[in-house]
């Protein structure tokens, strides 16, 4: 095969390895169209907020906090802490980016969402182990997985602002669980041990306690710091 055969081949394993993933990206999505229809977001207002930002943690929190007048600043500094997350899955990526140019990397790590990361990361450990000899990371699988999503989200936000006035509490529904369900499975494929799962741990204890004492989204920067310095201390025992 050819290499831009070998291309499209790997960008369309990630596009077929995303689909199962579309089940519950596009229920969260209506939830959010729906949500955002209750304070009168139009059709263009979501597309934009859905299409510039592609975050869906911190656009659920710009939603909550939105008022007349919004609070802009607030909600600046909220969807900065609920996605420094990214922060973190960009680090996890960068060994594999760092001989591509800057050029296709930059834009590529604009569609980089946590189902896609979650998949594409995945993927790259899977193939670490069974073929060492290669490039674990494949870069038109990537994006094959990440650039699926975007349509998915964008597009069914919109439908849910047009059709969440009709349906009345859309959340009634169960939508929103598909994501974390989907997300825990995801998790789940990147195990390895118990041994070497303990900053996830740390993390997760760290954030809900975060979560439940402090307003806002710091829960989701102190999880990621705890959960890095945990694996920070803890790799040498781990070597």
């Amino acid at each position: 095969m050819n290499g831009a055969g070998q291309v499209r081949s790997e960008a369309w394993r990630g596009i077929k390895d995303a689909l199962p993933v579309f089940a519950a990206v596009a229920p969260y999505a209506l939830v959010l169209g729906a949500q955002a229809s209750r304070i009168n977001f139009s059709i263009a207002d979501v597309g934009l907020m859905t299409g510039l930002n592609f975050a869906g943690g911190s656009e659920f929190a710009a939603i909550q906090l939105w008022a007349s007048p919004p609070p802009l600043w607030t909600i600046v500094l909220v969807t900065f802490l609920i996605n420094s997350r990214h922060i973190v899955m960009g680090a996890a990526l960068a060994p594999f980016l760092r001989h591509l140019p800057k050029r296709k990397v930059l834009p590529a790590l604009f569609f980089m969402a946590d189902e896609g990361w979650a998949i594409s990361y995945a993927d790259t450990l899977k193939r670490s182990l069974s073929h060492p000899q290669r490039r674990a990371f494949s870069f038109p699988y990537y994006l094959g997985v990440c650039i699926s999503f975007y349509p998915v989200w964008v597009g069914f936000s919109i439908l849910g602002t047009l059709v969440g006035p009709r349906l009345g509490d859309i959340e009634a529904y169960g939508f929103a669980m598909a994501f974390p369900a989907v997300f825990l499975v995801l998790v789940r494929s990147m195990w390895k041990s118990m041994r070497a799962a303990r900053p996830w741990l740390v993390s997760l204890v760290v954030a809900a306690v975060v979560y439940l004492l402090a307003p806002g989204g710091w829960f989701v920067i102190a999880g990621t710091l705890s959960g890095m310095l945990a694996a920070y201390f803890w790799e040498p025992a781990a070597a």
